[in-house]
């Protein structure tokens, strides 16, 4: 899904619109928090998650299932 849009000036700044297809695909509304990734090629990736806490994530509950037992014996 490709979308076009301009760079802007607002005030001492610059930024962007989003449209409204891509805060829809975002599941997003104003006043939420997106994030920018740096991706090849002098691109960028905007998420509505905080990707490094998903990864986070990911690797907590590897860490819970991997040690299960351990953590069973120590909330005794």
């Amino acid at each position: 899904m490709g979308m076009k849009t301009k760079i802007r000036k607002f005030g001492n700044s610059l930024g962007i619109i989003l449209p409204k297809e891509a805060i829809s695909a975002m599941k997003v509304q104003e006043g939420a928090a997106v994030y920018l990734t740096e991706g090849p090629e002098c691109s960028l990736r905007v998420t509505a998650g905080n990707p490094d806490f998903v990864e986070q994530m990911r690797i907590g509950e590897d860490l819970m299932q991997r040690y299960r037992n351990a953590l069973h014996e120590l909330a005794k």
